[in-house]
């Protein structure tokens, strides 16, 4: 079924809508949940909750593009489990350190305190159109999958010693973007 017509269904408060969009999207959802909650069950419910969330939301916002607004609803509940669960172990250890990658660029703290969220956001997408398509492509399997480096490796056919120098390197560029912009 295509993303318009399942659009259509939460639109008209159709309960096929949620059947549908788990058929189409259960199987990406799931992974966005198990990158950041290994345990099963937690990224299952997190995934149920994706569609009520989807079901909730619709109403107000229409969304362009599918895929990613699911996505950025399951993200979202899966770091939130992931505070409420606040252990190293939760997400194969990945997700402290992909925080702690990307702190030398953008501060948690400092940065989202003075900027709105959508301006930071906003400068963010403008970079990572500025990579050539698998350089962006690995950042977002890192930082917004939040996927081990070691199948990032396996997924494009390189070592995990040039993902690891490609990340770093797009890190650095996001910084000087950031400093360029003024947003750091």
């Amino acid at each position: 079924m295509e993303d318009h017509a399942i659009i259509d269904l939460y639109w008209s408060r159709n309960p096929e809508a949620i059947q549908r969009t788990g058929e189409k999207y259960g199987a990406y959802c799931r992974a966005i949940a198990r990158n950041i909650l290994p345990d099963r069950r937690d990224a299952e419910e997190c995934v149920n909750d994706t569609w009520l969330g989807a079901w909730n939301a619709m109403p107000e916002n229409r969304p362009g593009l599918l895929a990613p607004f699911l996505g950025k609803i399951t993200r979202n509940l899966a770091f939130t489990r992931w505070r409420a669960g606040h252990t190293e172990k939760r997400g194969r250890g990945e997700l402290p350190l992909v925080l702690d990658e990307l702190a030398d660029c953008a501060s948690a703290e400092d940065t989202l305190q003075t900027l709105e969220a959508a301006e930071l956001e906003e400068a963010v997408n403008r970079f990572l159109r500025t990579l050539p398509e698998r350089e962006c492509s690995v950042f977002l399997r890192r930082y917004w999958f939040t996927e081990p480096m070691t199948d990032i490796a396996r997924r494009y056919g390189m070592r995990e010693a040039t993902v690891r120098t490609s990340l770093f390197r797009s890190r650095e560029k996001l910084r000087r973007h950031l400093e360029k912009e003024g947003l750091l």
